[in-house]
């Protein structure tokens, strides 16, 4: 009895309460509301988009009810990408999943011709530092007391190309 790999599928309004569920269990001091989605949502369809989000969902091969266990979502202004969010749940850690959504908002990034990508990730989220750092992400600066409660500090990565990142991240 196991478990089909993830499927990757653009993020709708009726993902946000199990996002919620699981943002919650991921950030519980820092989650987003889900106004916050609904607001990124609503720019994320039609021609004049600036927001790609998108969830990772499996479905049990004993036919049980299927479970969203990640989501992603990435802002474009102008010639620059920035990612917005990124989680999978505790029980996909090690299995690729945050790769492979990565590589989903770097591809939209260069669908939405983005010459760079920043994001931020607290200065003791080693595990997601090394994968930005595999997809080529350096770091350029932190932002002080970004995270709140605890006034942890971010650091603010930078791709450049992410078009190149795509076809090189192993």
């Amino acid at each position: 009895m196991g478990v089909t790999t993830a499927v990757l599928r653009e993020m709708r309004w009726w993902d946000i309460e199990p996002v919620l569920e699981l943002e919650h269990d991921l950030f519980p001091e820092d989650a987003w509301s889900a106004g916050m989605f609904w607001s990124e949502l609503a720019h994320a369809r039609g021609p004049h988009s600036t927001r790609h989000y998108v969830v990772a969902e499996v479905v049990p091969d004993d036919g049980s009810a299927r479970r969203i266990v990640g989501y992603a979502g990435l802002a474009a202004a102008g010639d620059l990408g920035d990612v917005q969010t990124i989680a999978a749940a505790r029980d996909q850690w090690g299995t690729g999943l945050g790769a492979r959504l990565l590589t989903d908002l770097l591809r939209a990034a260069t669908a939405f011709e983005c010459a760079e990508v920043l994001l931020e990730v607290r200065v003791d989220n080693t595990r997601a530092q090394k994968l930005y750092e595999r997809f080529g992400f350096e770091p350029i600066g932190f932002r002080r007391g970004y995270y709140q409660p605890g006034n942890v500090d971010a650091l603010v990565m930078r791709l450049s190309d992410p078009a190149n990142s795509v076809s090189c991240a192993k």
